[in-house]
């Protein structure tokens, strides 16, 4: 299942999409890669309205970072 996470990273706020079981996994998940973020909401994503709003997956946040 797919969450979308809601998070305040410096000051500026962002969500990303999560795979996970349920919502306080993807919390969690996301809060492991980003300690430093305040996590806003989780909720489950929605293809109308995150292709809307894209936003970015948790894995190419981590790939980004590894270079």
């Amino acid at each position: 299942m797919q969450f979308a996470v809601g998070l305040k990273a410096d000051g500026k706020p962002e969500h990303t999409i999560v795979d996970a079981e349920d919502a306080l996994v993807a919390a969690l998940k996301v809060k492991m890669k980003r300690p430093e973020a305040a996590i806003m909401y989780v909720r489950r994503a929605n293809k109308r309205g995150d292709t809307r709003n894209p936003a970015r997956r948790l894995k190419a946040r981590r790939d980004a970072d590894a270079l």
